[in-house]
């Protein structure tokens, strides 16, 4: 299965594991409940996929690169204790606690939450010492004489052999006790989780031409050489921040990231024309309306490669405005909800007390995102959105010195029109953008099959999507409903000429 499918499959078995009767007790026994198994190549996001699953469902995450263990770190370090059998004292062997097992009820305490995932990677590449205290791990639920606490799952990843020499083989015993996923390398899917990430468009416009080098590992002469999601995601954060730098990334830089030589030339010599084109085509002015004739022309001349690097383009920008313009929506958002929440408790309490709890919160939500190593860089966008936010209206209200509850709310209301009024502005520029984006393609290539790929685009992407849904776009709408009826016509005429065909080829009576 791809890693969406997996991801879904993932969410349905821990809402099961999770689920409790009328009674109280779990629906599966935790001894029924099976540690889940990630088999798949390395790179394509199995971590990533247990950050998204713990945030959307509410669970607490604790994650272990196990080749990093020793025997004594995951099973705890053995220590004498005298116990009484009979009339008899005797020394007994016991165990400290894991630092796994310490790392999951250090989670609970910190953190409030009382569920959640024990994520394990690399499982099948542990140390010979270490096999035997995984396996019973897997099966028990026990490291040593310590046990996982209740309402916390085992999920565990693994690579196939052929893209690790250190990988053990689990025996029938263990696989009978896992609840097995093999997945494979997708880029449709990743593609998805690319938009949503903000990847750079470069990468999106090579792989859209170029998807058989979305993933390849092959072994050479020189060793293992290869190309995964995880090294085409790093090395977008690379090239986003060399832009805003103003650093050229050049053929040996890409290598570092793309492992495949063959690969890191084609994608290099890419970035090169992407980076001409960008520089040719300006996209501020085709967004703006105040392109040329003279570009129109060349977009019209040019070879169908071109033309999609160039939609490639516009996508990339499109995109980064509509997610900026869905952060201004959401913090807009938390803000009007903030202000509803002080509304209910006023005059008891005082609004600066108010905003000072709300920005402690977001401080504490901050740091746990952080402690826990979280991918998830647009929901901490988000929280330092709106955290700024709260100390700037903090030091407005101890600016102005309202002089009561009231006004000091009434202060803080007039102050978040602004924040209303940023997203309608930011929207509406967005919005006009669009349509001369449209107006711009349609100029240059007509109705051909480029205008379909980029109205295609904005439907599949995460913000562009939401933005069209929310705020509307005429030329979006108008060409969709165009796109349907030639999809329409075209479907009539096939089954009338199939029909006819029918006809043609049927015996005389």
């Amino acid at each position: 299965m791809n890693i969406k499918r997996a991801k879904e499959e993932i969410q349905n078995t821990v809402r099961a594991y999770l689920s409790k009767d009328e009674l109280g007790a779990w629906r599966i026994p935790p001894v029924r409940q099976r540690p889940l198994l990630l088999m798949g190549p390395p790179g394509i996001g199995k971590t990533q996929i247990m950050e998204q699953i713990a945030a959307e469902l509410d669970i607490g995450l604790v994650s272990y690169t196990i080749t990093h263990h020793t025997r004594q770190s995951a099973l705890g370090l053995p220590f004498i204790r005298e116990e009484t059998f009979g009339d008899q004292v005797h020394s007994v062997t016991e165990y400290t606690m894991s630092e796994i097992l310490a790392s999951v009820y250090r989670t609970m305490e910190e953190t409030g939450v009382r569920e959640g995932i024990l994520f394990l990677d690399e499982i099948n590449c542990i140390s010979e010492t270490l096999a035997p205290m995984m396996l019973q791990f897997l099966q028990c639920k026990t490291f040593g004489n310590q046990r996982l606490p209740e309402g916390w799952i085992i999920a565990a990843a693994g690579n196939p052999p052929e893209y690790n020499k250190s990988v053990r083989e689990f025996d029938v015993v263990t696989l009978d006790r896992v609840k097995r996923m093999d997945i494979t390398a997708d880029y449709g899917v990743w593609k998805e989780y690319a938009q949503a990430r903000g990847i750079h468009g470069a990468i999106l416009s090579y792989l859209d031409l170029r998807k058989e080098n979305f993933y390849a590992v092959e072994r050479t002469a020189d060793g293992l050489q290869f190309v995964t999601a995880r090294g085409w995601e790093d090395l977008s954060e690379l090239l986003l921040s060399y832009e805003a730098l103003g650093i050229p990334a050049d053929r040996e830089v890409v290598g570092e990231y793309l492992q495949l030589p063959r690969i890191a030339r084609d994608f290099a010599e890419y970035l090169a024309l992407y980076d001409q084109y960008r520089r040719v085509y300006h996209v501020d002015e085709i967004l703006s309306g105040q392109w040329s004739p003279l570009m129109v022309r060349e977009l019209s001349a040019a070879p169908f490669d071109q033309r999609l690097s160039i939609l490639g383009l516009l996508l990339s920008r499109l995109r980064e405005e509509c997610r900026k313009v869905w952060e201004l929506d959401a913090l807009a958002d938390a803000l009007h909800a903030d202000l509803a929440a002080l509304k209910g408790k006023l005059p008891a309490v005082r609004p600066d007390n108010f905003l000072a709890e709300k920005a402690d919160a977001l401080r504490q939500d901050l740091s746990r995102r952080r402690s826990a190593g979280s991918g998830d860089r647009q929901g901490e966008r988000l929280v330092l959105a709106h955290l700024a936010r709260l100390e700037e209206l903090l030091r407005h209200l101890k600016e102005a010195s309202p002089a009561d509850s009231t006004a000091a709310f009434d202060l803080l209301k007039a102050d978040f029109q602004s924040d209303v009024a940023l997203r309608a502005n930011a929207a509406a520029q967005v919005g006009d953008h669009l349509e001369q984006a449209f107006a711009f393609l349609e100029a240059a290539l007509g109705e051909g099959q480029e205008l379909v790929i980029f109205a295609t685009e904005l439907t599949a992407g995460t913000h562009t999507s939401w933005f069209i849904q929310n705020f509307g776009c005429e030329a979006y709408y108008r060409h969709n409903k165009s796109l349907l009826f030639n999809d329409t016509q075209q479907a009539l005429l096939s089954e009338i000429a199939q029909v006819r065909q029918g006809e043609k080829t049927a015996p005389e009576q």
